[in-house]
């Protein structure tokens, strides 16, 4: 029924809960995830903005900024790749910059996923609030069905 999912990821503790169930999923026929982290462009921007305050120029700070953050989300994608691939499923991974629910959309059409898997609260974790910002707008602009695992 799900043969292919996305499973978008900022590494927090409730995207990791949701692995748990795109594991699950195996059983209900899931062969291939593509494992998705969004490096948000407004988040590099605030950071490369301390540039200013160090001397050094902001693109090339940003540049600076971009390749760590890159390298440090490649890095722990390929642990999830390999997680996956332990439980007998197929894992591609991909790291992009953007708007991280525009993104998720994008990419769930693009890769024709037939689900998208999500926790639903990211790094931010606000209390009070039923979702998180990311998973609302990936909710009400993707046609794929959504499955959002709460972070308890």
């Amino acid at each position: 029924m799900f043969e292919k999912v996305l499973y978008p990821t900022d590494f927090s503790d409730c995207s990791k809960k949701a692995l748990n169930y795109v594991v699950k999923l195996k059983d209900a026929g899931t062969k291939e995830v593509v494992v998705l982290h969004v490096i948000d462009e407004k988040e590099i921007d605030v950071m490369a903005l301390g540039a200013v305050w160090v001397g050094e120029g902001v693109s090339e700070y940003q540049d600076q900024i971009l390749k760590k953050v890159e390298a440090d989300a490649k890095s722990k994608l390929e642990e999830v790749k390999s997680q996956l691939e332990e439980m007998g499923i197929k894992a591609d991974v991909r790291a992009v910059v953007g708007v991280p629910f525009k993104k998720i959309v994008e990419i769930a059409d693009e890769e024709r996923v037939s689900l998208i898997v999500l926790g639903s609260h990211g790094k931010s974790n606000v209390e009070g609030i039923l979702l998180g910002s990311v998973s609302e707008n990936v909710v009400r602009m993707t046609n794929k069905p959504v499955l959002i695992v709460r972070r308890d």
